[in-house]
């Protein structure tokens, strides 16, 4: 009996595009295929792409580059490119990277075993749907076939798709608009993976606070979705992103309060501290009304971290207005950040402004400043939990100290301990003692563990 043929998926983007890798492995596996073994040659390589900045296109061409001469060394190696970047760009890819046997879009994930079949008949196929039937697209069941390289933590996706119209972004275009999964079907998708001994969930979606306004024409669900999931019994901690400040609702907040497994936490993106430059950017807020939100949600979530997202440089941003950006962030006192320069997008508002885009020195130089406003608040607050016992969700050992194991807090801090003279397994719940904060991290002494990990044997996926 032949060996059955192996794959390898490679992933760039977001968390969404990281389940998606999750569910494409799931299926590849159930068409009979295997993760190939780490460091070894694929029969399927599988390139899962993003297109929301720049750098994202020149990352996935490289790749297909350096594949072709393997390609051309292994004939029946096959090669597909799928995600956002292959729904925007289609027939492109093979124009660019003639070598590519397989191109799928957003909407047809799971098509791609079908496709890659097909493909070895007859030949290279583009294969890309647009939009579809909301009320189809409804019953699907992302975790199912799911196959997580984490077996105590998943990624849940409750809604794709996006119906804001922000400047910048291209998601609305290759995602689709909203599209919400019916409340049941989220519910029982998390008792599945309470029984398998999933412990946290990650809600996932473009826009988590509109969900259900689609199913209801008007009222969110969002509120009620997370008080059923923190109802179900092994869940133990609830995360959720991107939540958008215009649709954080008082109910939103109240249930983060009220939900023992829902943890404070909070991702709300601010992208810029100048109104005109909101307004430019299609946010649907001004920065007063954010800083009210973040306030409320403090004054109602104990211990709440919180943290955003920030555009440097958006077309037409003045010097003023990004000192304004600078005023409000350190009034914000945010835990983290993710901060971007601006990346043009064919096919959005923002790329058409080219007469308006900002200086590259001077982009340089206002990131730069940024960060050390960031990276103040940010050990600010680090330096602030030294002394508090922390319960760690342990991950196992540092990636950068063998010595030391990390895990997350319940705020979702990263943090790094001395395992003692018996190493917890990952996803143990632990006790660690803060004795040292940093920018990017939390250091501390092991006191005792909580609980042993719950989860099964999981299956290792091959990832790049």
């Amino acid at each position: 009996m032949a060996n059955p043929r192996t794959f390898s998926i490679r992933t760039f983007g977001c968390q969404m595009n990281e389940h998606d890798a999750e569910r494409l492995a799931g299926l590849l596996v159930a068409d009979g295929l295997v993760a190939a073994p780490e460091g070894a040659d694929a029969d399927v390589v599988v390139f899962n792409t993003c297109t929301i900045r720049e750098n994202a296109d020149l990352k996935l061409y490289s790749a297909l580059g350096h594949l072709k001469a393997e390609k051309l060394r292994r004939p029946d190696m096959q090669i597909a490119v799928g995600g956002c970047m292959a729904q925007k760009d289609r027939g492109q890819i093979l124009e660019r990277a003639g070598w590519v046997d397989v191109v799928f879009g957003t909407h047809n994930l799971a098509e791609a075993p079908a496709l890659l079949r097909r493909s070895r008949v007859e030949g290279p196929l583009v294969d890309v749907w647009d939009a579809p039937d909301p009320e189809a697209s409804r019953d699907m069941a992302p975790a199912l076939y799911a196959v997580r390289d984490v077996a105590w933590s998943a990624w849940m996706t409750i809604q794709t798709g996006c119906d804001n119209t922000c400047a910048y972004c291209i998601v609305p275009a290759v995602r689709g608009r909203e599209i919400s999964r019916p409340l049941e079907d989220l519910v029982a998708e998390a008792t599945m993976l309470a029984g398998q001994g999933v412990t946290e969930i990650t809600v996932l979606g473009q826009n988590v606070n509109s969900y259900g306004r689609d199913i209801t024409g008007r009222r969110p669900l969002f509120a009620q979705l997370l008080r059923e999931l923190g109802a179900v019994e092994g869940i133990e901690r609830i995360r959720f992103t991107s939540p958008h400040p215009k649709d954080l609702r008082p109910e939103t907040i109240e249930a983060m309060a009220e939900t023992p497994a829902v943890c404070p936490q909070l991702h709300l993106p601010m992208q810029s501290g100048s109104n005109r430059v909101l307004a430019a950017m299609r946010r649907g807020y001004r920065i007063e009304r954010y800083l009210e939100r973040l306030a409320a949600a403090r004054a109602t979530v104990p211990d709440l971290a919180v943290t955003t997202d920030l555009i440097v440089g958006f077309p037409g941003e003045t010097d003023a207005e990004f000192d304004e950006t600078l005023a409000a962030v350190a009034a914000a006192e945010f835990d983290s950040a993710y901060t971007f320069i601006f990346s043009p997008r064919e096919g959005t508002r923002a790329a058409d402004m080219s007469a308006d885009f900002v200086a590259d020195d001077v982009v340089k130089e206002r990131f730069a400043r940024l960060k050390d406003v960031l990276d103040r608040s940010t050990l600010r607050r680090h330096e602030a939990r030294v002394g508090i016992r922390e319960e760690v969700l342990v991950e196992g050992p540092s990636k950068r100290n063998p010595a030391m194991f990390s895990g997350r807090t319940r705020q979702g801090k990263l943090t790094h301990f001395a395992p003692g003279d018996v190493a917890p397994r990952p996803g143990s719940l632990v006790e660690v003692d803060v004795t040292y904060g940093a920018p990017y991290y939390l250091r501390g002494d092991l006191v005792s563990v909580l609980r042993a990990p719950r989860h099964r044997t999981r299956l290792a996926v091959a990832s790049a």
